[in-house]
């Protein structure tokens, strides 16, 4: 069994074995976070260049992947391949700098997505600051007229007191009084782009927790889910798959 097949196995969030006493539930989380982050730290060295689909047509689904801080597009790996077996779609992404603000990384994802043919249903996901990103491209860089949806998995979009330490460069866009950050949230009803906000109730790196909830959209919060487990957890990325599918049911109904 090759390295990652073990890791996804045992990140399952029943895959930890039930433990005696009262710290049983932190314990679990605890283990499940860890074994979640030493994944991603095997799937970091994979994707490091853009990845778009070939032969790209109008009317094609296609998922554009944004990563967090310190990342790669290959810790999307896993909810890849779910994504292409669940609802067909097609499959975009790229790998920004260590330490790059919002507004830099945004520009990056305009240029993928300029390569995207008009006509194409695109759906924006991103993982922690790679969902900062994604509003706001939508919301400042005109994305909303390339857009259907966005989808963000832990994005601190009230800020986080773990950027405290840090009042510079993506630090100042992460922490709970960024003018970047309130723009965004103040703008969130401008644009009928719709959003999920998916947010794990044991994430440790999002402080506090509700800072994850976009102002506008539906909200999946899941229990016992830590930051990097919303990439590899089926529920998380169950989630992410229903909202790609039911925007393709909608358009079928529109059809008939």
């Amino acid at each position: 069994m090759a390295l990652d097949d073990t890791f996804k196995s045992l990140t399952r969030h029943d895959a930890i074995p039930p433990l005696f006493g009262a710290y049983a539930p932190t314990l679990r989380v605890h283990v499940t976070e860890t074994i979640a982050t030493l994944r991603e730290v095997v799937l970091m060295p994979l994707d490091l260049i853009p990845v778009v689909p070939q032969a790209m047509v109008p009317n094609d689904d296609v998922v554009v992947l944004v990563h967090g801080f310190f990342a790669s597009a290959g810790v999307f790996r896993p909810m890849k391949e779910r994504l292409v077996q669940a609802t067909g779609a097609k499959v975009a992404s790229f790998t920004h700098a260590p330490g790059a603000g919002v507004e830099r990384i945004a520009k990056s994802l305009a240029r993928l997505i300029d390569r995207i043919p008009h006509g194409c249903r695109i759906h924006l996901v991103g993982h922690s600051l790679g969902g900062l990103v994604a509003r706001w491209y939508v919301q400042e860089l005109g994305g909303h007229e390339r857009i259907a949806q966005t989808v963000s998995l832990g994005s601190p979009f009230g800020g986080t007191e773990r950027a405290r330490p840090f009042p510079f460069l993506v630090g100042a866009d992460l922490c709970r009084t960024s003018p970047l950050l309130s723009r965004l949230r103040a703008r969130a009803h401008e644009h009928a782009v719709p959003h999920t906000s998916i947010v794990g109730d044991a994430d440790a790196m999002i402080v506090p927790n509700e800072s994850a909830v976009f102002p506008r959209g539906d909200v999946h919060v899941l229990p016992g889910r830590g930051h990097n487990t919303l990439l590899f957890d089926p529920e998380s990325i169950g989630h992410v798959t229903e909202r790609v599918r039911k925007l393709q049911r909608d358009d079928a109904a529109k059809k008939l």
